[in-house]
């Protein structure tokens, strides 16, 4: 009686195991957090006005965001729930909430070369994404700041070959978690060999219409050249811009990248046609799973003063220091 109990506990112990294995198999959390120092150089860090693209933009030491990631897997179909704390993210989606949604979908693969995926998902548009883990530089581009973060919808991925890919989308107007104003958005994105044209249309004037390219080249084994240009219009209005991002692996632990923008607006918002160049060169040093990152960065306008500098007199130009800590698990 007693080698039967203690078999049967045996056997019951196996069970559990297997079953705890195939529940982590499919079931997987991840997630980082991210938190930085900044000083403006030709500026008061108590007197100043930011960059004007989203995110980093507090003096001293500031907070980024914290995200945990829940994935399931099954055999054919799964779901992504993402949570996230911080002001990366309240910026990201608007409001003062503790607790936002980053992303939230469930997906289904019909095929091996088709999936679809409803609920809410960042956005395909830009070369850059909210999480800064998903980034070179730190700071953000003024195309990412000025398009669209996440979508709402249901979409359509069709993996045409090895190197072509199809992407079909009808979404609520960008940012818009639920429909409140009945008008609905159509997105597209055709794919080959890592290059990227992006499509957007609502017609219900939140954004307008944009087009996107995102892409890159591996121009060596250690030198990449990433590249993103835009187009946006919304009745008349809208923005433009190119970006070019070289990145040099000096080791296994050190890159070196460098983001080129040139951006502007166009139509009744700014009849002064005026433009920005931002240059950032940003380090990323890799310990484990964190990433310290320092960045210097200038922005110059060329017919508009938004800027104060160090007087509090108003100028066209900033500068400023960033040193920023990124840990992924």
């Amino acid at each position: 009686m007693k080698k039967l109990i203690t078999l049967s506990m045996f056997f019951l112990a196996c069970s559990l195991f297997a079953q705890e294995e195939t529940t982590e198999s499919k079931l997987t959390i991840g997630g980082s957090v991210d938190t930085y120092y900044q000083t403006y150089l030709t500026s008061s860090d108590d007197n100043y006005i930011p960059f004007g693209t989203s995110f980093a933009d507090q003096t001293g030491f500031a907070l980024g965001m914290a995200n945990v990631i829940a994935s399931y897997e099954g055999e054919k179909t799964g779901a992504v729930a993402d949570l996230a704390f911080g002001t990366r993210g309240l910026q990201a989606v608007g409001g003062d909430m503790d607790i936002f949604i980053n992303q939230l979908y469930a997906y289904w693969n019909v095929s091996e070369s088709t999936t679809l995926t409803l609920g809410r998902w960042n956005t395909y548009l830009g070369y850059e994404v909210i999480s800064p883990v998903g980034n070179f530089n730190y700071s953000t581009s003024y195309m990412f700041s000025s398009g669209p973060f996440s979508m709402v919808g249901l979409k359509a991925d069709f993996a045409i070959s090895d190197d072509f890919s199809l992407m079909l989308a009808l979404m609520n107007p960008t940012d818009v978690n639920y429909n409140m104003t009945g008008g609905y958005a159509l997105g597209a994105q055709l794919g080959y060999a890592g290059q990227f044209l992006n499509l957007y249309y609502d017609d219900n004037e939140v954004l307008g219409f944009e087009i996107d390219y995102t892409g890159g080249f591996d121009l060596s084994e250690d030198f990449f050249l990433g590249i993103n240009g835009a187009y946006q219009d919304n009745d008349g209005s809208g923005f433009y811009g190119a970006a070019l991002y070289p990145q040099l692996a000096t080791s296994d632990s050190f890159s070196l990248g460098l983001r080129g923008e040139y951006f502007g607006l166009h139509g009744d918002a700014n009849p002064a046609e005026e433009s920005v160049l931002s240059l950032t060169l940003t380090g990323s040093y890799t310990v484990e799973n964190l990433i310290i990152k320092p960045e210097i960065r200038l922005d110059s306008w060329s017919d508009s003063m938004p800027y104060l500098d160090s007087d509090g007199a108003f100028t066209d130009n900033l500068a400023a220091f960033t040193l920023a800590a990124i840990y992924s698990f």
